[in-house]
């Protein structure tokens, strides 16, 4: 499963470099910090292999930047290990991104029509400015029989 995730770059830990069997490997884990709600969220990610640290050195601590990312999971005596495994880094804001935001707002007043009468009374309402706000008095009272919560 392929996912993808705007941020800023937090940090930037060490390369980590070595030898295998198949020849020499190098990998860099980053902290990604991302808003979730109402609140901001970080996640460690890394980008294995030369050419993804490579591709990552290309910006600093502060940018904002998009990553696409795989999320794998191991077993290592009865323990789980995931890993946000990184395959590409891009700047934010990149072609791939919507063009227009959906709007959440109110949705706007339309005038009434043309033949409607302007001056017909409308019963039971009262203009906005003459509603007095809620009181105490207005809340319902408290009674027993009210409360059939289990807990």
């Amino acid at each position: 499963m392929a996912l993808e995730l705007e941020g800023t770059l937090r940090q930037k830990l060490g390369v980590q470099q070595g030898t295998s069997a198949r020849g020499p490997w190098a990998k860099q884990e980053f902290i990604l910090e991302f808003p979730d709600g109402n609140f901001t969220s970080q996640a460690c990610f890394t980008a294995f292999g030369q050419d993804k640290v490579a591709e990552l050195d290309k910006y600093q601590v502060g940018d904002r930047i998009k990553v696409s990312f795989n999320i794998k999971g191991r077993e290592y005596n009865g323990r789980w290990y995931t890993d946000l495994s990184v395959w590409r880094v891009s700047p934010a804001g990149q072609a791939n991104a919507p063009a227009a935001a959906p709007s959440y707002g109110a949705a706007p007043v339309s005038a009434a029509p043309a033949s409607a009468p302007t001056s017909a009374p409308v019963y039971g309402a009262a203009p906005a400015s003459d509603i007095p706000g809620p009181t105490l008095d207005d809340m319902p009272g408290e009674s027993p029989e009210s409360e059939d919560l289990p807990f």
